[in-house]
């Protein structure tokens, strides 16, 4: 038997309601500071930015926006940064701070920070996708710039695009509701 219009009505209304109801769900997290963490960096799901109320401290798991430069624009183009609010219209990224201004970064097969070889931080020549990677060169951290790491094998963090400064930090990246990637 073929529905009427008439009775579709109720089922489009249904459906227009739920649609409504989880934008708004979705809004007020977004507002809330909630974020969707779709890179496997960090474990994958829901974070919370946290507002610092201190020095940024090596150690912190911060939301980061990256400058702009032609790092964010390799980045996007490569597609590690996600659509987000962040200049450019990319996504921060979840990282951890392993180094402040005026520690000293040198480059090799790792990471070593004051003569001290970061753990899980070696570097590899290609992307997953086989593309070239150039590693950063190494040097005294900046005033007002950190360099960030994921213990993640595969992760695009400063390893590969250098220090960042400090105002892109956004907040301490809290977990919420996520899983391994």
């Amino acid at each position: 038997m073929r529905r009427t219009k008439r009775a579709d009505r109720p089922v489009a209304a249904i459906l227009l309601g739920a649609v409504l109801g989880l934008a708004a769900v979705l809004a007020a997290g977004f507002g809330a500071g909630i974020r969707m963490n779709t890179t496997p960096s960090e474990p994958l799901g829901l974070w919370r930015i946290e507002q610092l109320d201190r020095p940024i401290e090596i150690g912190d798991l911060v939301f980061v926006c990256m400058p702009d430069g032609a790092e964010r624009m390799e980045g996007k183009s490569r597609g590690y940064l996600r659509w987000g609010l962040c200049s450019g219209g990319t996504g921060p990224l979840i990282k951890q701070v392993v180094a402040v201004a005026g520690q000293q970064v040198e480059i090799g097969k790792n990471v070593s920070i004051d003569g001290a070889v970061l753990d899980n931080s070696r570097l590899v020549e290609r992307d997953g996708r086989g593309r070239p990677l150039r590693p950063y060169s190494g040097g005294t951290v900046p005033p007002e710039q950190v360099f960030l790491h994921s213990s993640f094998p595969g992760s695009w963090d400063s390893r590969y695009f250098g220090p960042v400064p400090v105002s892109g930090i956004l907040g301490m990246a809290r977990e919420v509701l996520t899983y391994g990637p």
